[in-house]
C-alpha cells in the first residue's frame, strides 16, 4: 500500500468538492463495450487495467446549522417556557420512537419488547413525560439506579413560568414549540408540529389536520408571546437581535433562578408514576373496582392471576434523556432511554431471568451480561456500559421485588445494526432509514437461533479523521471544562469526535494569575463530506465562539 503522501488521495479531494465515497467496484473492462485502453497521452503502453477499481461519489448531505429552539412545557402545576441549550437543539424534534417506525432506534425497542414479553406482559405508556424536572423532582426522585450524578445535568433557567389557573387540552399539555430548520425543502412545518404535538412560530391555522384547537401556541425565538405573528423568526445561534442574554452558554450555573434540568434519567417520572399508583391504592380505587388508567399500572399486582410462562406484568416508559457529559466516541448527550418496571415475587428470581433473556436477545450482537453487587450489567465494546437490571428501593411487601431495566437504545441499535457512530442515528439523510427492514424477524422461540440483523452500509467509506490542536490563556476566574465541551459541540455541527485536554499551565503575570490550556480535537464524520478546509473553517469558528463567550485569548 502506498504512503498518503504518494497516493491519489481520491477521499481527500472528492471531499473538497462535497462528495463521499459511496462505494469501490471492481472495473471489468472486458463488460464495456468498445472500451479502449489509449494509455497516458495517447501512447502505445496502455494503462494496467487488471484488479483495476471503479470508485462510486455520491454527493453529501448538507450540514445542519443548529438554531435557537424554545419549548414550552406543563411541568407539575406550572406552565414554563425556556431555550434549549443550542449543542442540543437539534436533537429535540427528532421523535423516532413515534414518527419514524423503520428508523433503528424503534425497531430495537421493539425488538426488545417483544422478546421480554415471553417472560412478563409489559405495557408502554402512550404520553411522554416533559423534558424537564423541577427542583422538587430533583430533590425527591433517587437517580442513583441509573449512575447520574449531578454533574451530568443541564441546568436551565426559565424565560417565563405562569402556575396553571384552567385545565389544558391534550394538545397544550404536551406542547413542544420547537422551532424547526424551516429551510428543509421537504419538510412542512405544520404537518410535522402536528405530528408531535408542537407549533411552530408561522402561520398556523386555528384547527390542526386531527382537528385539535391550535390557538395561543405561537412563541418567538427571543421569549416574547406574539399570537398574530405569522412570519418565523428562526435565527441561527450567534444571532441574538433581542439582546436576549444566552442562558445555556454565558449564563454560571446554579445562579439564581435556576430550578429545572433537563432530565438526565426517565426514573424520576417513573418513580411519580409509582408513587401515584400506591396513593390510588390507600384510596381503595382498586377494591371499588374503579379502572386504573395506563399510564398508572406500574406494578400489575392486579393481573398476577396471569399463568404460564409470565412471571409478572412490567410497565415501560420510553424517551430523550439529556446528559452533559464530555465529549468522547461512545459517550451521546442526548439518547433514547427504556425503562421497564414491575413487581415480581421475589421466589421466581426475576433480575436473573430477565437477564437470561435480555442475554438471549443481544449477546449475538456482542452484548455481554455481567453480575455486580447484586445487579445486571449490559456491556458492550467498545461503548462501553449499554443498560442494566437493578432492583428498585421501595416499600413492598415481603416476598416481593421491584425490578427496573434500563436500556441505552442509542448503542444497543448501534450494536444490532453494525453501526461505526451513533452520530449515525441523528443523520437528517433521507436515505439512512432505507438501509433498513421495516418487517424485522422477531424473536424466535426459546431454543431456536437467533436471526441476524442486516448490516448498516455506511455512507461513507474511509472518512478521514483530522485533528488541530488549540491554546488559549484564561484568567484568573473558574474554568469549567463543560462549557468547552457546549461549544465544541456548537461550533462543529456534529462532526467533533473527541476532545482531549493536551495539557495546561498555570503563569503569574502582572499580580493576576493566567493559566493556559491546550485541548486537541478531533473531526471525524461518517455521513458528510470532511474535507480540510471545512474542517480548519469549523476549528476557527470553534476558537472564535470560545474568544466571544467563554472570553480566553486564543495563543
Amino acid at each position: 500500500m502506498r504512503e498518503w503522501q504518494n497516493s491519489w488521495q481520491v477521499v481527500a479531494m472528492a471531499a473538497e468538492a462535497d462528495l463521499v465515497l459511496s462505494s469501490v467496484q471492481p472495473f471489468k473492462s472486458e463488460e464495456v463495450e468498445s472500451y479502449k485502453c489509449t494509455g497516458y497521452r495517447s501512447q502505445d503502453k496502455g494503462f494496467h487495467v487488471e484488479n483495476a477499481l471503479v470508485h462510486v461519489f455520491t454527493r453529501s448531505h448538507p450540514y445542519t446549522t443548529p438554531v435557537r429552539v424554545t419549548m414550552k412545557e406543563i411541568v407539575g402545576d406550572q406552565r414554563v417556557q425556556y431555550y434549549v441549550p443550542i449543542e442540543l437543539s437539534d436533537f429535540m424534534t427528532r421523535d423516532f420512537l413515534c414518527s419514524d417506525p423503520v428508523h433503528p432506534i424503534k425497531l430495537v425497542q421493539d425488538y426488545v419488547v417483544n422478546g421480554l414479553e415471553e417472560r412478563c406482559c409489559i405495557t408502554m405508556a402512550t404520553k411522554p413525560p416533559p423534558f424537564l424536572l423541577n427542583s422538587e423532582q430533583r430533590q425527591t426522585a433517587s437517580l442513583d439506579g441509573d449512575d447520574v450524578t449531578e454533574s451530568h445535568c443541564y441546568e436551565i433557567q426559565l424565560l417565563r413560568q405562569e402556575p396553571l389557573t384552567q385545565r389544558v387540552n391534550e394538545t397544550e399539555l404536551r406542547c413542544q414549540l420547537a422551532y424547526l430548520d424551516l429551510k428543509e425543502k421537504n419538510t412542512d412545518p405544520i404537518e410535522s408540529c402536528v405530528k408531535s404535538g408542537s407549533t411552530t412560530d408561522t402561520a398556523v391555522p386555528n384547527k390542526s389536520k386531527n382537528g385539535r384547537s391550535m390557538e395561543g401556541l405561537h412563541v418567538n425565538p427571543t421569549g416574547e408571546y406574539r399570537p398574530d405573528k405569522a412570519t418565523p423568526d428562526v435565527h441561527k445561534p450567534n444571532e441574538d437581535p433581542s439582546g436576549v442574554e444566552r442562558p445555556d452558554v454565558d449564563t454560571e450555573k446554579g445562579s439564581v433562578g435556576v430550578f429545572f434540568v433537563l432530565r438526565p434519567s426517565l426514573l424520576p417520572q417513573m418513580e411519580e408514576m409509582t408513587a401515584r399508583r400506591g396513593e390510588a391504592k390507600e384510596r381503595g380505587d382498586l377494591q371499588t373496582g374503579k379502572v386504573v388508567p395506563v399510564e398508572e399500572q406500574i406494578d400489575g399486582s392486579h393481573c398476577r392471576e396471569n399463568t404460564g410462562a409470565s412471571i409478572g406484568r412490567m410497565f415501560g416508559i420510553s424517551g430523550l434523556v439529556f446528559r452533559d457529559v464530555p465529549i468522547s466516541p461512545w459517550a451521546p448527550p442526548v439518547f433514547h432511554q427504556l425503562l421497564l418496571r414491575g413487581l415480581f415475587p421475589a421466589a421466581c428470581q426475576p433480575i436473573t431471568s430477565l437477564g437470561q433473556t435480555l442475554e438471549r436477545l443481544l449477546s449475538p450482537h456482542g452484548v455481554s451480561v455481567v453480575k455486580e453487587a447484586g445487579c445486571l450489567y449490559l456491556t458492550a465494546q467498545p461503548m462501553g456500559a449499554v443498560g442494566r437490571v437493578f432492583a428498585s428501593v421501595g416499600k413492598h411487601a415481603e416476598g416481593w421485588v421491584q425490578v427496573t431495566v434500563s436500556l441505552n437504545l442509542d448503542l444497543i441499535a448501534s450494536c444490532l445494526f453494525s453501526l461505526p457512530d451513533w452520530r449515525l442515528l441523528w443523520t437528517r439523510d433521507p436515505c439512512f432509514s432505507k438501509c433498513f427492514d421495516p418487517c424485522l424477524p422477531l424473536h424466535p422461540p426459546l431454543g431456536e437461533p437467533q436471526p441476524s440483523m442486516p448490516l448498516f452500509r455506511q455512507p461513507s467509506l474511509f472518512s478521514r479523521r483530522l485533528s488541530f490542536d488549540v491554546s488559549f490563556w484564561k484568567g484568573p476566574s473558574a474554568w469549567d471544562d463543560r462549557k468547552f465541551h457546549a461549544l465544541a459541540r456548537e461550533a462543529c455541527l456534529g462532526v467533533v469526535e473527541k476532545v482531549e485536554l493536551v495539557d495546561f499551565f498555570s503563569r503569574q503575570e502582572q499580580q493576576a494569575l493566567r493559566t493556559s490550556y491546550c485541548y486537541r480535537v478531533t473531526y471525524h464524520s461518517h455521513s458528510h463530506a470532511l474535507s480540510h478546509t471545512k474542517a480548519l473553517d469549523l476549528h476557527r469558528r470553534l476558537e472564535s465562539l470560545l474568544c466571544s463567550h467563554l472570553h480566553v485569548t486564543i495563543r
